[in-house]
């Protein structure tokens, strides 16, 4: 599936793998939308190729600072990156 003004810019297996990579990309301020195909979404999560395959996109505009976020995440240079995560989760009692 395609969506007009969109680009797929890579193909992984596994909605955690999707979602990791959607959300590296939006950190980096790209929009992402996730297409998948087949029963992926169904009751039973399904992990094996091609019925667990999930096309990530990106507007066309972005798809190249995209893919040089992707080649940086691969080539590891995310890792031992200092992160500003809050040290207790966030108190909801009103």
């Amino acid at each position: 599936m395609n969506k007009t003004g969109w680009e797929v810019i890579a193909e992984v297996v596994g909605e955690i793998n999707a979602e990791l990579l959607r959300g590296l990309l939006e950190a980096q301020g790209i929009q992402v939308w996730l297409s998948q195909e087949g029963i992926g979404h169904s009751v039973y999560p399904v992990n094996i190729s091609p019925l667990g395959k999930i096309e990530i996109l990106v507007p066309a505009e972005q798809s190249e600072a995209a893919r040089a976020v992707l080649e940086d995440y691969h080539a590891g240079k995310f890792e031992g990156m200092e992160w500003d995560l809050p040290q207790e989760p966030p108190n909801d009692q009103g």
